[in-house]
């Protein structure tokens, strides 16, 4: 049985993962990074932890994960991505499940002291997403249930898992509903790859090769709140470690649309563009976060504005763009 440690993170190699675990570290804490991915595929690796290959699909994994008991365990395993593969991939995202039911099993029979888990906007109603011009979703907003379908249907499943994990066993359990989480050091191109690294791809491309048409799905006209790294960092140690059991929106409130937010990368880099609308995946019309609970709660919401966070996103990609491609 693995010693006890501060925190695992589950997931850690993945782009939220990474960024969590670094964070931790910079507390002084003490670290079990675990993911399914070869080491050499993780977004970032950290010097001081202690780095698993392991897929928590398994129970045996997870134990193994949690070891004799932590301080906190951070879910964010899931099979995941963009549009493009959420609407192509939902017997994969579904799947999760057995990392959400594992990690839980294996936490309370460890009896960790806090469990997170990573759920998402995608659990919120389809019927209240239909307008561009959407109202912010609030909490109650997911019921009565309209989920979107596959990755959104398993992570409103493990949301009540870990509500029943909790009233039934004591184990203390937090939920984040994440929206559109992005920045730095994470995945930018291969299908996976969520509207903010995209367009900071399209972006590079343009500015480097001097074509100015750029390729976007549907009219653009699709609307979006978007979460830098950093606010999604703080935001889930401050839930973790907060009194809150219910679910809460992670999400900033800025809405912008889809055109917009290739306009505004195209400003940050400097050049003219002219998008050319193509058929593709589009995911529901409108949705935002309302952060009235969390301010509530805790009197705090994500303020990384979305110039400031693709500012740092696009210099980012730019190189790795730069790079592949060598340009």
């Amino acid at each position: 049985m693995a010693a006890s440690v501060d925190a695992v993170v589950a997931g850690a190699g993945g782009f939220i993962g990474g960024h969590l675990v670094a964070s931790l570290l910079a507390e002084g804490k003490t670290v079990r990074a675990v993911d399914v991915k070869p080491l050499d595929e993780w977004y970032q690796v950290h010097d001081g932890t202690e780095n698993l290959q392991r897929d928590l699909a398994d129970l045996a994994a997870c134990t193994e994960a949690v070891g004799d008991g932590a301080g906190e365990v951070y879910n964010l395993a899931c099979n995941m991505g963009g549009m493009g593969f959420i609407e192509n991939n939902k017997a994969l995202c579904m799947l999760s499940v057995l990392p959400s039911t594992h990690m839980l099993m294996a936490a309370k029979e460890s009896e960790v002291g806090r469990f997170f888990y990573s759920s998402s906007a995608c659990v919120y109603a389809g019927y209240k997403q239909t307008e561009a011009d959407i109202a912010p979703l609030k909490e109650e907003d997911a019921y009565p249930a309209d989920a979107e379908d596959g990755y959104g249907w398993e992570k409103l499943f493990s949301e009540r898992m870990c509500r029943h994990f909790r009233e039934d066993f004591g184990l203390q359990t937090r939920i984040a509903r994440y929206h559109n989480i992005y920045g730095p050091e994470g995945t930018w191109d291969g299908g996976r790859e969520k509207a903010p690294a995209a367009t900071c791809r399209k972006i590079a491309l343009a500015a480097l090769t001097g074509e100015k048409t750029v390729e976007i799905w549907g009219d653009g006209e699709q609307t979006r709140s978007f979460t830098y790294i950093d606010d999604c960092v703080q935001g889930t140690k401050m839930f973790t470690r907060g009194d809150v059991t219910e679910p809460l929106n992670l999400g900033s409130s800025e809405l912008t649309t889809i055109n917009n937010l290739y306009y505004l990368v195209a400003d940050i880099a400097g050049i003219e563009i002219e998008l050319k609308h193509i058929e593709g995946p589009l995911g529901v019309r409108g949705r935002n976060s309302d952060n009235t609970l969390i301010q509530k709660y805790y009197g705090w919401e994500p303020s990384i504005s979305l110039r400031e966070g693709m500012s740092k996103t696009y210099e980012w990609v730019y190189d790795q763009v730069k790079a592949k491609h060598s340009l």
